[in-house]
């Protein structure tokens, strides 16, 4: 009785933590809204039009109510799944992102597994031979990572693998010949073409994903492995670790079972908040392959003072870092007892 009433608590306060988090949130993006200076009706009427026609949108819109009231009714349409129209394209934003958001979850989603696959082995391998050469070149690496412009490491792979060596194809998700052959019904083009049985659309979709999608693995790589060798370093000076090894326990066993095992904990929260990066950072990525994710979106919007559209690509993006943090509490409580 008491362990559920324990849950119940904890699922209620954890239930009121992310909305009051979703509603700052909200907050943030309508007062963004209001204090960029872009007139949202001469984005609309353009700045030629009549004074009356002005103030008869600027009444439409709602920009003649208190911000309170502005503020309540933006809150109440976000929660229907109304974002607005979109200047730029003249559809609901939300079916918009929609239909963009799935090429950037498809990239950034391939980005991590990069960074993952290698970046936590590399962190381990580093703090293990400790100022060693491999250790210098991994640290290298990740310096390289930080440092390197992602606009200029995407025009460079281009240039190399796509013109040059034509080892991949080049911008964009598809050739357009292919373009519309597979019906959507994710949105992520490698699975719908799965669905549809269609492995020439698939193998050109990966022809076009991998070199995107390997530049953001390699940012996400640089911080993953850095961090581990952090962590990694700092759990290797502990006196069990020592224990293990004057009991002569073997060495791989000593850095994979007793070293690396109390880091998993921390090392969720790195690669969710570098996952939520890669959603929220790809814009340059996007736009030097000219992807249709968020990033571009949100770039076009901004350029064409598409405020429901910037303010509803802000949104999606706050919710999904947001999400992506409840997610590595909620692991981090299933992998740690002690933070139950």
């Amino acid at each position: 009785m008491r362990a559920g009433r324990r849950f119940a608590m904890s699922a209620g306060a954890f239930a009121i933590t992310i909305a009051l988090t979703f509603l700052g949130l909200l907050a943030i993006t309508f007062f963004i809204g209001r204090i960029i200076p872009i007139d949202p009706v001469l984005a609309v009427v353009g700045d030629r039009a009549p004074q009356e026609v002005y103030e008869r949108v600027r009444v439409e819109m709602g920009l003649d109510r208190p911000l309170i009231i502005q503020f309540a009714s933006y809150v109440g349409d976000v929660l229907t799944g109304n974002l607005g129209t979109s200047v730029t394209t003249g559809r609901p934003v939300a079916s918009d992102l929609a239909r963009v958001f799935p090429a950037t979850l498809e990239m950034a989603t391939l980005g991590i597994i990069i960074g993952v696959v290698l970046g936590v082995p590399m962190g381990v391998v580093a703090a293990a031979r400790r100022g060693s050469l491999t250790d210098q070149a991994i640290r290298v690496v990740g310096l390289l990572g930080y440092s390197v412009p992602a606009f200029w490491l995407g025009l460079i792979g281009l240039l190399l693998f796509y013109a040059r060596l034509q080892w991949v194809s080049g911008p964009g998700r598809l050739d357009i010949f292919y373009d519309g052959l597979v019906p959507t019904v994710t949105g992520l083009m490698l699975v719908d073409s799965i669905i549809a049985g269609d492995w020439t659309v698939f193998w050109n979709a990966v022809s076009h994903l991998v070199l995107p999608a390997s530049i953001l693995g390699f940012f996400s790589l640089a911080y993953i492995a850095r961090m581990t060798r952090s962590f990694m370093l700092d759990q290797l000076s502990q006196e069990y670790v020592i224990t293990a090894r004057v009991k002569g326990v073997p060495e791989r066993q000593v850095i994979w079972r007793h070293a690396f095992r109390p880091i998993r904990v921390p090392l969720i929260t790195v690669i969710g908040l570098s996952y939520a990066g890669l959603l929220e950072g790809s814009v340059m990525i996007e736009t030097v392959f000219s992807w249709p994710g968020i990033g571009n979106y949100l770039t076009s919007a901004l350029l064409n003072a598409d405020m429901n559209a910037v303010l509803g690509a802000t949104l999606v993006i706050g919710a999904v870092f947001i999400a992506i943090n409840k997610v590595s509490d909620v692991l981090y409580r299933v992998l740690d007892p002690r933070a139950r």
